[in-house]
């Protein structure tokens, strides 16, 4: 039976290096959150049981729009670095690896999809 300190079982595995710049990722991406959500939430809020007609000519303009993309590009940027974390916390080995790249197409491919539905409304 070995007695193994904490200390002892880290030592020589080194840092990862990059916990500062996802920390500031995830809080750059909240606080912007914190001001699209409300945003999004006013400018697709009236348009809920409208006619397409009346929707497509209110996403024709700009604010709604932009609100609508950048909601979109940040929510979906932030869900794939949380979700990163998530899987390298609880999971390892190759399932971890394919979790993550599972987890970055879905948040690309769903970005990319909103986008391009926003672009054929706004269009």
């Amino acid at each position: 039976m070995a007695f193994v300190t904490d200390r002892k079982r880290a030592t020589g595995l080194g840092s990862a290096k990059t916990g500062t710049e996802h920390f500031w990722s995830m809080t750059v991406s909240s606080v912007g959150l914190l001001i699209l959500v409300p945003l999004f939430v006013f400018t697709f809020g009236p348009m809920l049981g409208e006619p397409h007609e009346a929707v497509v000519a209110h996403f024709a303009r700009p604010f709604p729009a932009i609100v609508a993309a950048l909601t979109l590009v940040v929510g979906f940027m932030h869900f794939k670095n949380g979700a990163q974390v998530l899987i390298e916390d609880y999971t390892g080995g190759l399932t971890r690896k394919v979790l993550i790249i599972g987890t970055i197409c879905l948040s690309y491919a769903a970005a990319a999809t909103g986008l391009f539905a926003l672009a054929r409304i706004a269009l």
